[in-house]
C-alpha cells in the first residue's frame, strides 16, 4: 500500500503502467528502476575526486567514484529521510540518481560542456539528470499524440520522484536569489515534462525530499573526499594547526562554500569544534589502526551532520511525518560551517594541487575538441545507435547540437577519451 502522506498526484507517472509484481510500493519501484539503470552503473566510470593512479602514497586508497558516492548518499539519504517521516525508497530513489547527469570528468567536464552548449541552452549536470530520467535513459516508450511516432519517458518515475531528485527547479537565469548563479535544474527542451513535475507545487521550492537528498549529497561527499584525501595522502590534519594554512582553508570556504562574508572566526571555531572531538584523526599512517579509526571518524561525522538537521528540524516542526512541502529542512548555521570547512580542506589539499590543474586543462581540451570533431563528423562517426536515430530526426541544428551534448554527457572517463583518441587520430 502507499503511505497516506504520499497522495495520488506524487505517485502519478507520466505514462501510466501497471505494476510487474504486485505488492510494491510506487516509490519502490521507482528506486529498482534507478538501481537497474545504465545510467547508474556508467557513474562508476566517473572520477569523484580522487584519481585511480594518480595516488602518491603506496597504500591502496579504493577513491571513490561518482557510482560509490551516490551508493553512500543514498545510505544517508534513506536513513534521515526516514527518521523524518520521508518515505526512505523515495529519498533513496532521488539520491542514487542526483548525480546521474554529470558527464565525464565531473563537474570540469561540465564546464566545458556548458562552453560548447552556450548558444543551445547551455549545459548543466543537473538539468542533464532531469532530462536523462525522463528522455534519454531508455525503459519505456509512448506514441506521441502529434506525431504518431513512438518516443521515449525515460524511466517514468513518479512525480515525487523526479521532484524529489531536482535541486535546482527553475530554468537558466531564473536563480530565485542569485541571477548570477549558473545553476539549474532543467532546459527549455525539457519544459513540458518539468511543469508537469511542478504541478501544484511553490515555485522555486525545493520539496522536502530534495532537501534531504541535498543535505546528504553535502554530508557525504564533505566527508569522504576528506577521507580519501587522507588515503591519498594530500591531506595532513596536523597542519590544520597552523595559523597560515587554516586562513587558506577559510578563504577558499568562504569563496565557494559559504557566504563571503561569513567571519572567518565562525569558521575557525567550527573547524576547532571537529578537532576537538576524540574521533577525529589527527594522523594517518595507512595501518590498519589508522584506517579504523579513519573509518570511525567518518562514521562519527555523518552521524553528527545528520543528527544536527534531524533535532533541529523536530524542534521547527514536531514529531509528525514531514513530506513534499510540509515542512523546510533546518540545518543549524554551525554545522553546515563545520561541513563547509571539511570541503574546503578536500579542496584546498586535493583539489588545488599541480597535478590536478594540469589534469583539469587536459580534460578540458578532451571534451572541447570531442565536441568539436563530433560536430565535423557526426552522424556517420562517433554517435550510438541511439544518438544517432536522435540526431537523424531532430528539427533544427540547435536540436542536432543537443543530441551531440547528450552522446558526450553519456560517456565516461576513459570512454571520453577513447572516442576523443579515435576521432582525432589523423588530425
Amino acid at each position: 500500500m502507499e503511505s497516506t502522506a504520499y497522495d495520488s498526484a506524487a505517485t502519478e507517472r507520466w505514462d501510466a503502467e501497471p505494476d510487474k509484481r504486485p505488492g510494491r510500493t510506487a516509490f519502490q519501484r521507482d528506486r529498482a528502476r534507478v538501481l537497474h539503470s545504465s545510467a547508474l552503473r556508467r557513474l562508476a566510470g566517473k572520477t569523484q575526486v580522487v584519481t585511480p593512479g594518480s595516488r602518491s602514497q603506496v597504500w591502496d586508497s579504493s577513491p571513490r567514484t561518482r557510482l560509490t558516492h551516490s551508493l553512500e548518499c543514498a545510505q544517508v539519504g534513506r536513513e534521515l529521510g526516514a527518521a523524518l517521516g520521508c518515505d526512505p525508497d523515495l529519498v533513496e530513489a532521488a539520491c542514487l540518481s542526483h548525480d546521474m547527469g554529470h558527464p565525464p570528468f565531473g563537474h570540469n567536464g561540465e564546464q566545458a560542456l556548458n562552453d560548447f552548449a552556450k548558444d543551445c541552452g547551455g549545459f548543466e549536470g543537473n538539468a542533464q539528470s532531469l532530462r536523462l530520467l525522463t528522455r534519454i535513459e531508455p525503459k519505456r516508450f509512448v506514441r506521441s499524440a502529434a506525431s504518431g511516432e513512438l518516443v521515449s519517458v525515460g524511466l517514468n518515475l513518479t512525480r515525487a520522484a523526479l521532484d524529489a531528485a531536482t535541486k535546482y527547479p527553475w530554468t537558466r537565469g531564473s536563480h530565485p536569489t542569485d541571477p548570477d548563479s549558473v545553476k539549474f535544474g532543467v532546459y527549455e527542451d525539457d519544459l513540458p515534462v518539468f511543469a508537469w513535475v511542478r504541478a501544484g507545487a511553490p515555485e522555486y521550492r525545493k520539496c522536502f525530499e530534495a532537501q534531504v537528498m541535498d543535505w546528504s549529497d553535502d554530508v557525504a561527499y564533505s566527508v569522504h573526499d576528506f577521507e580519501d584525501g587522507l588515503h591519498a595522502g594530500h591531506i595532513d590534519p596536523n597542519v590544520l594547526d597552523a595559523e597560515p594554512e587554516r586562513q587558506e582553508i577559510f578563504a577558499v570556504a568562504r569563496g565557494r562554500y559559504v557566504p563571503e562574508d561569513t567571519d572567518p572566526a565562525e569558521l575557525a571555531e567550527a573547524l576547532d569544534r571537529l578537532m576537538g572531538q576524540d574521533w577525529w584523526p589527527h594522523g594517518y599512517d595507512g595501518s590498519a589502526l589508522a584506517q579504523a579509526r579513519l573509518k570511525d571518524a567518518t562514521s562519527q561525522l555523518i552521524g553528527r551532520f545528520c543528527l544536527a538537521a534531524e533535532s533541529a528540524t523536530r524542534e521547527a516542526y514536531g514529531a509528525g511525518r514531514l513530506t513534499r512541502y510540509s515542512a523546510e529542512l533546518v540545518v543549524p548555521r554551525a554545522t553546515r560551517n563545520e561541513c563547509a570547512v571539511l570541503k574546503a580542506v578536500a579542496d584546498r589539499y586535493v583539489m588545488q594541487r599541480d597535478e590536478q590543474e594540469r589534469l583539469r586543462a587536459d580534460q578540458r581540451i578532451v571534451i572541447a575538441e570531442l565536441a568539436e570533431a563530433l560536430t565535423l563528423r557526426a552522424p556517420s562517426e562517433g554517435l550510438d545507435p541511439q544518438f544517432r536515430a536522435l540526431y537523424d530526426t531532430a528539427a533544427d541544428d540547435r536540436a542536432r547540437k543537443r543530441v551531440l551534448i547528450d552522446q558526450i554527457a553519456s560517456l565516461t572517463d576513459s570512454s571520453a577519451r577513447s572516442l576523443h583518441a579515435r576521432l582525432t587520430a589523423n588530425r
